[in-house]
């Protein structure tokens, strides 16, 4: 026996007695709603065998090991387990989680990719390690404006500013609002990571320093408006920054443009004739509510036909980038990583555009749409990229 582990969920754990439910999606068809479970099929891996385990290693029943570790990391906290388990205590299981990933980091215990991303994080203020310099490279010739005393702040964050395939997507959000007549300003050089994927790692006081330099630098120059390109953005400035006293009006863009539309402050893009399916991004749909905006901006373009995959809204496939696995990647090597699973299900539906309005899962099933050899059948775009005539 080892020693016990300190733990916020000891009262509830042990509740868990792994039905089976949590695995499985509303159409009880044989592709699981669990990304871990569906990258791995080891029970192990599934919201109830994960417990399981955290709760003797918390007892003191099993040892802590580079395994354990990675089960416990595997999961990208994207909630499908929540709107499946017919528990009371089914609003805490990815907080019981991120608990356990709570006590790793206060041991140290933790897989090399984890560290590696934290430590980026708190050195660089960007999980890829990248020198703050580089944060407005996406922006040069755009004529987006420094934040000053504008009515939005729009807050691009890590993925949008350093990676890639991402910086296409800030930019066509970016050409839209000013099309738009937004009044609207950027940090540039001076963003740092908004935390949310820290915060779903474990590290709460590495969450606490980036919220309150965030904070600070919102407050010192007077941001009241918040327009995240990233739901991953939008869900931690809305839900944990009010701990800190971060108390701002927050909206993730596709809850913008619809009203820019309508209002006709911008126009509808011209010439297309495509056929469409939607991802929901987990920390816009299950974490936050909100499936309707996305689909309104996609319904309401000309030339446009939206179809659904049988995954959808609140039983949306994960692509498997949460909880920082689009850069550990313990969910990939497969044909069943649930980016590739996604992809696959976006081509049955016949659809031409596979639409996203995460930087994260543009990124994530792009590269799966390379690896499964459909880059000819089916393309991967944001909304914005979408809405923009962006090729």
């Amino acid at each position: 026996m080892t020693a016990k582990i300190e733990y916020k969920y000891d009262d509830m754990i042990h509740r868990c007695f792994r039905c089976g439910y949590c695995k499985f999606p509303a159409d009880w068809s044989d592709v699981t709603n669990c990304p871990s479970y569906a990258r791995f099929r080891l029970e192990s891996y599934s919201s109830g065998g994960r417990l399981w385990l955290i709760r003797a290693w918390v007892n003191g029943e099993i040892e802590w090991s580079e395994n354990l570790a990675k089960i416990v990391y595997s999961c990208t906290a994207c909630k499908n387990c929540e709107e499946k388990c017919p528990i009371s205590f089914s609003d805490n299981l990815v907080n019981m989680v991120i608990a356990a990933r709570s006590a790793m980091v206060e041991t140290g215990l933790l897989p090399s990719a984890v560290k590696s991303f934290l430590k980026n994080v708190h050195l660089h203020g960007n999980p890829y390690g990248l020198a703050g310099k580089k944060r407005s490279q996406w922006m040069e010739g755009t004529g987006i404006e420094q934040y000053q005393d504008q009515e939005f702040l729009y807050y691009v964050g890590d993925e949008g500013s350093y990676d890639t395939r991402a910086q296409s997507a800030a930019k066509a959000l970016g050409e839209l609002l000013l099309k738009a007549g937004v009044s609207f300003g950027v940090l540039g050089n001076q963003e740092i990571s908004d935390g949310n994927e820290v915060e779903t790692l474990g590290e709460d006081g590495l969450l606490e320093e980036l919220a309150k330099k965030n904070i600070k630098q919102f407050k010192d120059l007077g941001v009241k408006k918040v327009i995240t390109l990233s739901p991953h953005s939008f869900n931690v400035f809305k839900n944990s920054y009010p701990k800190f006293g971060g108390e701002f009006a927050i909206f993730h863009y596709t809850q913008i443009l619809p009203q820019l539309f309508q209002s006709g402050k911008l126009e509808k893009p011209a010439g297309l004739n495509m056929k469409v399916t939607y991802h929901d991004p987990c920390f816009l749909g299950r974490w936050n509510g909100e499936y309707n905006a996305p689909r309104t901006l996609l319904k309401d373009l000309d030339g446009v036909e939206l179809t659904e995959m049988g995954q959808n809204k609140k039983s949306s496939l994960c692509c498997g980038g949460g909880s920082g696995n689009f850069y550990t990647d313990l969910l990939g090597g497969s044909e069943d990583s649930p980016a590739r699973i996604r992809v696959r299900q976006a081509h049955e539906t016949g659809a031409q555009v596979l639409a996203v309005a995460c930087p994260n899962c543009l990124t994530m099933l792009e590269d799966a749409v390379k690896v499964e050899g459909l880059e000819e059948k089916l393309q991967v775009k944001d909304i914005s990229e979408i809405l923009n005539g962006s090729e």
